[in-house]
């Protein structure tokens, strides 16, 4: 990229909230004034487009004036996105027309094509999941096959989740998993509300359980294994410690989980079992459509997660086999991604966000983060065609082997 000229920086976040956005917004913006300040480019100006890809479509965008760019390092205290998510799919073209973001005979990708020419935009930096950044990648290869345009996307993964091929480590995942360890250091007092009582704490991931499994080991050893008992009373490691690890990656036998955890109940009193969204939807998906259901799915075909509500199929469940007296479902899952990022993630977010500048100076599109597929896990940015999502958690993991040990699940 040639160092003439200032260079149009955008910037856009999608998806659901993650422990991320505004501390990446904040880097990207930290790292562009050092590449000024060093001469690497003569100039730069930042735009933000509003709500995702909806203020690209709907042309609802502002730019940063030049004063307040040092304030921006403030992001890093606070959550959420600082200029809005949405969730919108560019190349269904049904579901854009119906919400209003395009015409009846128009194309969502040559709508935002034509945009980012208007606006004259050299860099557009996606802060989002693996959905967000192979539409961007679409949106880049449209702009120069139809029209000879270049934008260099730099794409940020964003998800809780951490199932992103072949990314390491995705951003706001380990925060989410701090803050939702948090939350049940909370919640699992209820256990003490009434006899016989089941906590199903829920955690988010689709296609991955590496939320719930982190979230299940942080709780353990940042506050369980730190408290202090009085031994005569109700109140025992035993009765807070977590009693199941229910995940996408690992089959469910529940008669058998059922058995096991009854007898923890008629000791203890109580259950806590820590459960991935994910869990068990094939099951539920299988059994609504045999009822002739329809199926909720959000722009990208996924099963809407919260409609079916898997914490409340299996909690009814697993109730009667344990004989619990009262049930609650609690989840994390908004409490979690919307939290600050912390220190690592910070740290990891900072990385890639230097390396991100650097790639969208030398003309390299890709979504940055530590390639798995590379010796030494280099950040790089990696050819979008590689990005995509679904990866499950590796359940061979010495801590997760040694955990589920501790609580008796294997």
């Amino acid at each position: 990229m040639s160092a003439t000229g200032p260079i149009n920086v955008a910037f856009m976040t999608s998806g659901g909230l993650a422990p991320c956005l505004t501390s990446s917004v904040a880097h990207l913006i930290k790292y562009w004034k050092s590449a000024v300040e060093s001469g690497k480019v003569s100039g730069v100006t930042f735009r933000c487009y509003k709500d995702g890809y909806k203020g690209i479509l709907i042309n609802d965008s502002f730019v940063v004036p030049e004063e307040v760019y040092n304030d921006c390092d403030t992001f890093h205290t606070i959550g959420g996105s600082p200029i809005g998510n949405s969730r919108v799919k560019l190349t269904n073209i049904k579901d854009c027309i119906k919400r209003g973001f395009v015409g009846e005979n128009e194309d969502p990708l040559e709508a935002a094509a034509q945009r980012l020419i208007a606006d004259k935009v050299n860099v557009l930096h996606t802060v989002g999941g693996d959905d967000t950044n192979t539409q961007a990648a679409e949106l880049s290869k449209y702009i120069l096959e139809k029209h000879g345009g270049k934008v260099i996307v730099i794409g940020m993964p964003k998800t809780i989740d951490n199932d992103v091929y072949p990314i390491k480590q995705t951003f706001g995942a380990d925060t989410a998993a701090e803050q939702g360890a948090l939350y049940f250091e909370n919640i699992v007092s209820e256990s003490t509300a009434n006899p016989r009582m089941l906590i199903l704490h829920e955690c988010m991931g689709r296609d991955s359980g590496f939320l719930t499994a982190m979230t299940a080991y942080k709780y353990r050893e940042n506050y369980l294994k730190k408290h202090k008992f009085v031994d005569g009373f109700s109140v025992t490691a035993a009765s807070r410690d977590v009693h199941a690890v229910w995940i996408p990656e690992t089959q469910l036998d529940i008669e058998g989980e059922g058995a096991r955890l009854k007898k923890i109940m008629d000791v203890n009193g109580n259950v806590n079992i820590f459960l991935s969204e994910g869990s068990g939807v094939e099951d539920i998906v299988a059994e609504m459509e045999a009822r002739g259901e329809e199926v909720p799915r959000d722009a990208f075909g996924h099963v809407a997660l919260a409609k079916i509500n898997p914490g409340l199929y299996f909690s009814k469940r697993i109730a009667s086999l344990i004989g619990a007296e009262k049930t609650i479902v609690q989840k994390s899952g908004y409490f979690a991604r919307s939290a600050a990022s912390n220190t690592f993630d910070q740290g990891l977010i900072g990385s890639c966000a230097e390396a991100g500048v650097a790639s969208a100076i030398a003309g390299v599109s890709g979504c940055m983060g530590e390639d798995e597929d590379k010796e030494g896990t280099p950040i790089r940015a990696i050819e979008f065609e590689r990005v995509k999502g679904g990866k499950p958690f590796n359940t061979s993991l010495e801590w997760y082997q040694t955990m589920l040990k501790e609580i008796g699940q294997i």
